[in-house]
């Protein structure tokens, strides 16, 4: 019999988790599942289900190949119809109705959006409301950026709401944006599509326009008891879901969609958060997949430090990462510290690299005490990758960034220690099982591998291993290392190889 486990439970939705201690995304085999005595059916073949359309502040019942599990849904103190207040599937641009919706909704309230395609601009969220897309209710935003608002870089409070790459920066406000919403939720099977395949958002990835930089399409800034379940978000501008300074945020279930080529298309990027929650996601993209960050430090006259804050207690469960640059990634935004993490029972397939930590000089901070045990690689490039060489920034591939020779030690040299992974299978590796590379004034220490298991893809063509200046192209490659302490169990052992530089 399954086990079962409720979890980010709201007024009219549910997301349980079956067999999640013992399967990872995907079940052993699907199961059937009753709800209410047979008001509502169907079959999973993956662990995390998701639930609509609950009645609220009522006991529910879920039955799963003899197992039974009873929730009750929150309370809802009213529930708002977004089309009473003007928004309409034929309008150009309903982002004043919603506007005008959304202040409608009592405190502890729900906007719902019926089934149907709706045009926006950028959508404001308030505090302790939920936005409840049903399945077949669709948010597209404009590919028109000419009348979108811009967030400056900091609020009349004075807190940082313009972000851009770890640093404070205008950026053209999100097609849904929430600054300073406690007790929000956004839920449910519909869509947020943030139309960067319409306009021009992919053409210029690094650059500014009208003096902004592109943006996310679901932006979450000082946020406190976040919930996000069941939605799918895809098509974003650049990164896809972004909670920066958020605290308590559960994510769960969501499908993150974009194209592979498209730039800069990060799936979940936590920055600056504490105590996330983040389990049955999938997600496919065109850069990391989760990328997890803390704001980075300036360089040369800017010293603007405000924007820095750590990320930490963050777990990362029965969650699948495909086709990215990186499965889940540390960095290289990392100034403020990422600590505490815990990635375990996920699936990673098709990325370039698997667990990522990636930083170099000048960053300061710290990545420590990263656990990820029972996972599963298929057809990655580097399944373990950590480099305190990544040649990010525009003085990314000078000397004083890519030397070899140690470097003064000061707050600006970054440090990474406690790495555990254990019980990981790699099947079809293509460039190398691991590969260490810290500094030579800071080596990395404390990492542990072990019950690793490891199998190459025949076909593979040598690839980069790191993207760190003057490293050979690798194909089949072991546990490569240099300035950095390794353990590993004795199968491990014969695969240890010393990461030499190439001129």
């Amino acid at each position: 019999m399954p086990d079962l486990h409720a979890i980010a439970v709201t007024a009219r939705t549910a997301v349980l988790m079956v067999d999640a201690d013992r399967c990872r995304y995907h079940l052993t085999d699907p199961v059937d599942w009753v709800l209410n005595d047979g008001a509502a059916q169907g079959r999973t073949a993956i662990v995390p289900l998701f639930l609509e359309g609950l009645e609220p502040d009522t006991e529910h019942r879920l039955d799963i190949a003899g197992s039974s599990l009873t929730f009750r849904t929150r309370p809802c103190a009213g529930l708002i119809d977004a089309t009473d207040h003007g928004v309409s599937a034929g309008a150009r641009d309903n982002a004043a109705a919603f506007a005008a919706a959304i202040a409608a909704v009592p405190k502890g309230g729900t906007l719902m959006l019926p089934p149907g395609r709706y045009a926006s601009g950028p959508i404001f969220l308030k505090s302790d409301m939920t936005l409840y897309l049903p399945e077949g209710a669709r948010i597209d935003a404009l590919g028109d950026r000419s009348e979108w608002p811009i967030l400056p870089e900091h609020d009349g409070e004075g807190r940082v709401i313009g972000t851009w790459e770890g640093l404070p920066a205008a950026c053209f406000a999100s097609p849904v944006t929430a600054i300073g919403c406690d007790g929000l939720t956004i839920t449910g099977r519909g869509v947020f599509d943030g139309g960067g395949d319409r306009g021009d958002w992919w053409t210029w990835p690094k650059e500014r326009r009208q003096g902004a930089y592109r943006p996310r399409t679901l932006f979450l800034a000082h946020c406190r008891d976040l919930v996000l379940s069941g939605v799918t978000v895809r098509n974003s501008p650049s990164w896809t879901v972004h909670p920066f300074n958020c605290h308590r945020v559960t994510a769960a279930a969501l499908r993150i969609e974009n194209p592979a080529d498209s730039p800069n298309t990060d799936g979940f990027d936590p920055e600056s958060c504490t105590d996330l929650e983040l389990r049955g996601l999938s997600i496919s993209v065109g850069d990391d997949c989760i990328a997890v960050k803390s704001g980075k430090r300036g360089t040369g006259d800017d010293t603007r430090a405000d924007h820095i804050a750590p990320t930490c207690r963050m777990t990362i469960a029965n969650c699948l990462m495909q086709d990215g640059h990186g499965a889940v990634v540390m960095g290289s935004e990392m100034s403020g510290d990422i600590t505490d993490v815990e990635i375990v029972r996920c699936e990673f397939r098709g990325t370039d690299r698997g667990l990522r930590i990636k930083t170099r000089r000048g960053r300061g901070g710290k990545v420590a005490r990263i656990a990820m045990r029972d996972v599963t690689m298929d057809g990655v490039g580097t399944a373990l990758a950590v480099n305190a060489f990544y040649y990010c920034d525009a003085d990314g591939r000078s000397d004083a960034v890519q030397s070899r020779r140690p470097a003064p030690v000061d707050d600006t040299t970054p440090q990474i220690t406690n790495i555990t992974v254990q019980d990981v299978s790699l099947t079809g590796v293509r460039h190398a099982a691991a590969a260490f590379l810290g500094l030579p004034e800071a080596p990395l220490t404390g990492i542990r591998l072990s019950g690793i298991g490891v199998s190459y893809d025949d076909a593979a063509e040598p690839g980069d291993t790191l993207m760190a200046s003057h490293l050979p192209r690798i194909r089949h490659g072991g546990i490569l290392h240099r300035f950095a302490t390794v353990e590993l169990d004795a199968a491990l052992r014969p695969l240890l190889q010393e990461l030499h530089d190439v001129e």
